[in-house]
C-alpha cells in the first residue's frame, strides 16, 4: 500500500480518535452526572438523549454540506466545535445547562462519519476500501475508550471535569494538524447537493436504514449504561467500570478491523457477502444482550461486555460497507448521513427507555429489550440482502 493510502488513512482516524473522545466523554461521565445533579436513571438517559438528538438534527444538513462543497473544511470545522462542546458540558452549572451542552456537542459530531466516509470513499482505491473504512472506525471506539478511561481515572486523581477539558484541548490541537495536512481527493470538482428523494426510492438502502434504528439504539446505549450498570447492579468501582467500558471499546475496535478484512477477502457478490457479516454481528449481539442480564460477578460481566463490544460496537464499519455497495459514490455523503440518522434515532429513544425499565422493573428487562431489538435488525437485514441492488456503479467496487 502506498504513502497516500497511509497518509489518507492515518489523518482521517486521527481525526476520528480525536472527535470521538470528545463525543463518549458524555457517556463515561453519567455516574458523575448523576452524583452531581441529583439524577435519576431515567434523567440520565435525558442526558444521552439529549446529546444524540443534537447529532440527529444536524446530520441531513451536515450531510448535504459535505456532497456540496467537500469535507476537508468541514471537519476542521466540526473539531473545532466539539472541542468547545466537551469544554461547556465540564462547565455547565445547572441540569438544564447539561442538556442543553450536550446538545450542543452531539450537533458538531455531525461531522464526523459523512465527512471521514466521504474521504475513504473519495481517496481509497477500490479492493482496499472496506479494510480502510474499518481502522477509520476503530477511532470510534479507541476514542471512545481512551475517553472512558480519561474521565472515570482522572475522575479520583483529580476533579470529574479534568477528562473533558483534556478532550477539548486535543481536539483543537487535532484541528489544526487536520488543517496543515489534509488533502481532500474529492474536493474541487462540480458539486452537488445530494438527492435524498432518489435515496428514498432505494428499497434495499431504506430496510438497512430501518434495521439501523436498532443497531443504533443497542450500540449507544450499551455506551451509555455500561459504567453505571456496573455499579449499581453488578457492585463494580467506577473506575473498574471504565476499565470495562474501555474494554467494551477495546473488543469494538477489533471486531471493526475483523469486519472489514472479512468484507475485503471473502468471496461472493458485495452486497450479499458484507450483508451477510452484519446479520452474523447482529444476532451474535442479540444473544449477548442475554447473557449481559444473566452475569452477577464483575469478571463474568467484563467476559460478557467484551464480546458485546467486539459484534454490536464492531458492526458500524460493515454497515457502511454493505450501505456503499447499494448507492453511487457520489451519493455516498447523503446516504451515509440518512444512515446514521437512522442510527442515532435508535439512540435518542432507547436509553430513557432503557432507564425506565431499570427503575421500574429492573436492569435484566432492560438487557432483553435490547436483544430484541437487535434481533429484529437481524431480521430487516436479511430482507435486504434478498433485494437487488438498484444502481450499477456503487461506491463500493471490486
Amino acid at each position: 500500500m502506498d504513502r497516500s493510502y497511509w497518509r489518507t488513512v492515518s489523518l482521517v482516524t486521527l481525526w476520528q480518535v480525536s472527535a470521538s473522545i470528545c463525543y463518549y466523554t458524555v457517556f463515561a461521565a453519567t455516574p458523575f452526572f448523576r452524583d452531581e445533579f441529583g439524577l435519576s436513571r431515567f434523567g440520565v438517559g435525558l442526558v444521552v438523549t439529549a446529546l444524540t438528538l443534537g447529532y440527529a438534527v444536524w446530520l441531513l444538513p451536515v450531510g448535504a454540506v459535505i456532497d456540496r462543497f467537500g469535507e476537508g473544511r468541514t471537519l476542521v470545522v466540526g473539531l473545532v466545535g466539539l472541542g468547545v462542546g466537551a469544554a461547556l458540558v465540564a462547565g455547565a452549572p445547572t441540569y438544564p445547562l447539561l442538556l442543553a451542552a450536550a446538545f450542543g456537542l452531539g450537533s458538531t459530531y455531525a461531522t464526523a462519519i459523512p465527512g471521514t466516509n466521504k474521504a475513504i470513499y473519495d481517496a481509497i482505491a477500490a479492493g482496499r476500501q472496506n479494510l480502510a473504512l474499518g481502522i477509520k472506525q476503530v477511532g470510534v471506539t479507541a476514542g471512545s475508550g481512551i475517553s472512558a478511561l480519561l474521565v472515570t481515572g482522572l475522575a479520583g486523581a483529580l476533579f470529574w471535569q479534568a477528562g473533558f477539558l483534556i478532550a477539548a484541548g486535543s481536539a483543537l490541537v487535532v484541528a489544526i494538524i487536520f488543517a496543515v495536512c489534509y488533502r481532500s481527493a474529492g474536493e474541487g470538482g462540480r458539486a452537488e447537493y445530494p438527492d435524498f428523494r432518489a435515496l428514498s426510492h432505494n428499497r434495499p438502502y431504506r430496510v438497512l436504514v430501518a434495521a439501523g434504528f436498532f443497531l443504533g439504539a443497542a450500540l449507544f446505549t450499551t455506551t451509555g449504561y455500561t459504567v453505571l450498570y456496573l455499579e449499581e447492579s453488578i457492585g463494580a468501582s467506577i473506575a473498574g467500570g471504565g476499565v470495562v467500558l474501555a474494554l467494551v471499546q477495546l473488543f469494538g475496535s477489533v471486531g471493526r478491523l475483523a469486519g472489514g478484512w472479512l468484507s475485503d477477502n471473502l468471496p461472493g457478490e458485495p452486497h450479499v457477502r458484507i450483508g451477510a457479516i452484519l446479520i452474523v454481528q447482529a444476532l451474535a449481539g442479540a444473544l449477548l444482550f442475554v447473557v449481559v442480564a444473566a452475569t452477577a460477578t464483575p469478571v463474568a460481566a467484563a467476559v460478557a461486555f467484551s464480546a458485546l463490544g467486539f459484534f454490536v460496537l464492531g458492526n458500524t464499519g460493515v454497515y457502511y460497507s454493505y450501505m456503499a455497495t447499494l448507492v453511487t459514490a457520489d451519493e455516498m455523503g447523503g446516504a451515509t448521513a440518512g444512515g446514521q440518522l437512522s442510527l442515532v434515532a435508535g439512540s435518542v429513544v432507547a436509553p430513557p427507555a432503557f432507564g425506565y425499565l431499570a427503575d421500574s422493573v429492573g436492569y435484566r428487562a432492560s438487557w432483553w429489550l435490547l436483544a430484541a431489538g437487535t434481533a429484529l435488525a437481524a431480521g430487516l437485514l436479511v430482507y435486504a440482502v434478498r433485494l437487488e441492488p438498484p444502481v450499477d456503479e456503487p461506491a463500493m467496487r471490486e
